[in-house]
């Protein structure tokens, strides 16, 4: 009887209901009884038992006055003295002692082997000795009285034998399923020649085939799919028909992944050639202009009522086309864009602007611990995608990274000048002004001004543990690259890393070392570091989380071969720790996704592709929530420590005491050479890899430990109040969020491309280091050629315009301005002259949801000098438990709560003392004219 596509669900249970060869050895045939009972020279019977034992040895066919029986033809039993094998009629065989070995017919490569069995007695024995056959699964010691069901493909073209060398078993059934090609062996015509490649594109429907393989048909080819017991035929429009006996294991479908639409583009005096929304950005690309000195772009949507115009860094030449990114965007469908050239520093005048419109921006994915009860927004940016106010923004290129300066207070000496100067001037606690390096382009260990840890690179330190700082460090555009270096984050607290490749790093590529809290590291593209030889050939860690750092999200990140990928927790930890590893694509990765120790991690919808050692791996009382994740090609998915696979082994990956794993929802392709995957449902001689629930909210009974520990599994992922609200996407679907347009690394995947080969035996299981990427990492050059806003790139930016706002070039730096001041009463703007003290024992000032403890304190000598060239409000903070009160220009103003707001026309302008107050925070905001 057939069923269509919309009964697929009801019917994918048929789909193994027939097996092409079983030998059932619950059913004995008279036939064969009777040829039994008449070869007395050859069989003993027992009647109290219903037993026939063999008198002599057998090395060959089982038979009975030479014929072969019915119950076993086909199969030899090699190495059965007299006595050791008996026939339980109308029950089972037994192989009555060691290395006892079965072997079938000719199979083909690809077929599933499923075996039922038991032990004879009260000792645990199993078939631990297994030929032509992979992917085993189920294959347990158990006594007598636990029948136990053993899985295996069929490895190549040819004979499997299994045999027990540890005790004597009881075999019910033997059964060969498929044939490994997806083709009926009924009809040897029909073939399997209409599926296609995997496309993120566009939606298909895949068969996994009980090889392992899968077939991939895009749903708009498909007229219908029909079943018929085991048999699945695929029916295309085109009128052909691929036909799969016995061999289809699951079938499932795979939305396509958005893939951003470009805006319509109307080309004026630019002929722009690209345009599209990505993540909080917009980029666009056109064709340079014959005399074109620069160019001006501006946007307008979202926030932005009317056009407004962005930095000009982000304004770059690649000789063959100019590109532009518009970056700290809200997500909105209706932004426009309109660029117009420049000569001699004059805008070129045209009737037709070439203008973009209706380009769709969406908002990143903050899901996670980093955002978990922190409504602050981590890094520079609030959690709409814009920059916080106050924000000061810095463009890091090579010729900038050692220049770019500014004051900050607290700081030992002001102005801070170089990358690492300005961030450890933020080291002593006293600014909390939200900051945004941006890189541009490649910047390399030799353009830094300084690096704070010989190990890493970059170092980012807070005063003491969990220090606030505001912090983003991200790339512009598809190209910004690090190199030579990595980042050590120490004692911090809201600090963002995303969009940027990390090359060759100096030991880590980001290693969050101690008290660290808000951490949020995203599409990011981390690529090989230093080669050290043996297991440092592709560098230490990517990504590592330790002693003490909690409420990090780790997400949509690219591991490109990466040896250990990613360590979370050493044994200083007090624990849980809190982390989220979402949507990360480790591409061709080996090992650590992460390996943990002590802390609690989710882990979900995570794309492992080709992995070559082990995916997840749980140690030293680690609690881990494996959800949702798509493995392909990955030999040892999950591990926990002494235990399952890893227990099998020698340690496969640790040799410390066990961590709790509860999994839910994965997708395992099996056909990863030596693939190995045990639950409680299955479990090996040493248990399981992980507890295997049927439902996302089925809490892990305590009564389950591990087994070197005994530790438990904290169930924090059913506690409302520990974990975050989230709406995973279905495993079928991750392969095609993650490599998509939204998904990992960077912006449409980095400028960075190198292909991995797939075959089976080879990039699942190959280690060692790719001296063809590690070649092209080594001469990895950036293609930028130069920045238009790159001559006036040593100051400061910051503000309410889209990317920041254009440096210091003359004294008022466009967009928004805000001041604190350090102890010493230096202001951390440069536009303001300061003659006082401040002080750090006057309270504290709350703004824009930043608590300040650092003053200016307003005494009869005190005062502050400022110039601006346009009209602006200002707005003045003072202690949360004060009154405003203080001279403008010589005026005295006062209000009822603890600001006071003010708009100033352009020109000097004055604070002096009106009543004895503490002044903690200056901004000044351009005024609409």
């Amino acid at each position: 009887m057939k069923k269509t596509l919309l009964l697929l669900a009801a019917l994918m249970g048929m789909l193994n209901a027939s097996a092409q060869q079983t030998w059932d050895f619950t059913q004995t045939t008279d036939a064969d009884s009777t040829a039994l009972a008449l070869a007395t020279s050859e069989w003993t019977y027992d009647q109290t038992n219903n037993r026939f034992t063999n008198k002599n040895a057998i090395d060959g066919a089982v038979t009975a006055s030479g014929v072969e029986l019915q119950l076993t033809k086909g199969l030899t039993i090699n190495g059965a003295a007299a006595g050791k094998l008996k026939i339980d009629i109308n029950k089972r065989i037994q192989l009555g002692g060691k290395n006892i070995a079965v072997t079938t017919p000719s199979l083909k490569k690809g077929q599933t082997v499923t075996i039922t069995f038991a032990s004879t007695g009260s000792t645990a024995v199993t078939f631990d000795a297994l030929t032509n056959l992979s992917a085993a699964q189920g294959f347990v010691a158990a006594d007598k009285n636990t029948t136990q069901t053993g899985t295996a493909t069929v490895t190549a073209d040819g004979p499997i034998s299994f045999k027990s060398t540890g005790g004597s078993i009881n075999i019910f059934s033997i059964s060969v399923s498929g044939d490994g090609q997806g083709n009926d062996p009924q009809n040897p015509s029909d073939v399997v020649n209409n599926s296609v490649a995997r496309n993120t594109n566009v939606n298909q429907m895949y068969l996994t085939l009980l090889s392992g393989d899968v077939k991939y048909y895009n749903t708009s080819d498909l007229q219908s799919v029909d079943f018929d017991k085991a048999q699945v035929q695929v029916n295309t429009k085109s009128q052909s028909q691929d036909v799969f006996y016995g061999s289809v294991a699951n079938i499932a479908f795979a939305k396509k992944d958005g893939q951003g639409q470009p805006g319509e583009i109307v080309n004026g005096s630019v002929e722009i050639t690209e345009a599209k929304g990505w993540l909080e950005s917009i980029y666009l690309k056109w064709k340079p202009v014959d005399g074109a000195t620069s160019y001006n772009v501006y946007v307008r949507g979202g926030r932005y009522a009317d056009f407004t115009k962005i930095d000009q860094q982000l304004v770059r030449s690649y000789g063959s086309y100019v590109r532009a990114d518009v970056v700290g965007l809200v997500a909105a469908s209706d932004y426009e864009v309109k660029v117009v050239p420049v000569v001699n520093d004059a805008e070129v005048q045209t009737d037709s602007p070439s203008l973009v419109s209706g380009i769709e921006v969406k908002a990143y994915d903050r899901t996670g611990y980093a955002h978990f009860n922190y409504n602050s927004g981590v890094g520079a940016y609030n959690d709409d995608g814009s920059l916080k106010a106050g924000a000061k923004v810095f463009y890091v290129t090579k010729n900038s990274a050692k220049t770019i300066s500014t004051n900050v207070a607290g700081a030992q000496t002001n102005p801070c000048v170089g990358l690492q100067a300005i961030i450890e001037g933020y080291e002593k606690g006293v600014d909390k002004t939200p900051i945004a390096f941006r890189f541009i382009g490649l910047v390399t260990k030799d353009d830094l001004d300084a690096i704070g840890s010989k190990e890493e690179g970059i170092q980012v330190k807070g005063r003491k543990a969990d220090s606030e700082l505001n912090m983003t460090f991200e790339g512009i555009g598809d190209d910004a690259t690090i190199k030579g270096f990595g980042f050590l984050v120490r004692n911090s607290k809201s600090v963002e890393f995303r969009n940027f490749g990390i090359m060759r790093c100096l030991d880590d590529g980001l290693s969050l070392d101690t008290d660290n809290s808000n951490i949020w590291i995203h599409h990011m593209d981390v690529f090989y570091g230093p080669n050290g030889g043996g297991d440092h050939a592709k560098g230490d860690g990517a990504v590592d989380v330790k002693s003490d750092s909690k409420y990090v999200t780790v997400s949509y990140n690219r591991y490109w071969d990466t040896g250990k990928t990613n360590m979370f927790g050493m044994k200083s930890e007090s624990g849980p720790n809190y982390i989220s590893y979402h949507h990360n694509w480790f591409d061709h990765s080996d090992s650590r996704h992460p390996r943990v120790r002590t802390m609690t991690v989710h882990v979900w919808n995570n794309y492992f592709d080709n992995v070559a050692k082990y995916g997840v791996g749980a140690t030293s009382g680690a609690s881990i929530f494996v959800e949702n994740n798509y493995f392909l090609k990955t030999k040892k998915p999950i591990l926990a420590s002494l235990q399952g696979t890893d227990g099998l082994g020698s340690g496969t990956f640790s040799g410390e005491d066990g961590g709790m794993l509860k999994a839910f929802g994965n997708y395992f392709d099996r056909s990863a050479a030596h693939f190995s995957y045990y639950t409680q449902k299955a479990p090996s001689s040493k248990g399981y890899d992980a507890y295997e629930t049927d439902t996302r909210n089925e809490q892990v009974p305590s009564s389950e430990v591990t087994l070197v520990g005994g530790t438990t599994y904290n169930n924090f992922d059913t506690n409302p109040s520990l974990i975050y609200a989230y709406t995973p996407d279905a495993a079928a679907d991750v392969p095609g969020v993650v490599t998509g347009y939204y998904g990992a690394g960077r912006l449409n995947h980095g400028d960075f491309t190198y292909t991995f080969t797939d075959n089976v035996g080879s990039d699942d299981t190959d280690s060692a280091y790719d001296s063809t990427l590690g070649s092209l990492l080594d001469n990895y050059t950036s293609q930028l050629v130069s920045i238009y806003g790159d001559t006036a790139s040593q100051g400061e930016g910051g503000g309410d315009n889209p990317g920041g706002d254009d440096p210091v070039v003359d004294p008022t730096p466009e967009g928004v301005i805000f001041c604190t001041f350090a102890k010493d009463g230096t202001p951390s703007s440069p536009i303001f002259t300061v003659n006082g003290n401040g002080s750090n024992s006057k309270g504290e000032a709350t703004i824009d949801g930043v608590t300040y403890n650092t003053c200016l304190k307003m005494e009869s000598a005190t005062s502050v000098k400022f110039t601006i060239n346009k009209t602006m409000l200002m707005t003045l903070y003072f202690g949360d438990t004060e009154t405003a009160s203080i001279k403008v220009d010589g005026v005295k103003r006062t209000s009822t709560t603890s600001t006071y707001s003010e708009t100033l026309e352009a020109g000097a302008h004055e604070l002096t003392k009106a009543d004895s107050r503490n002044l903690f925070g200056i901004k000044l905001e351009p005024v609409e004219e």
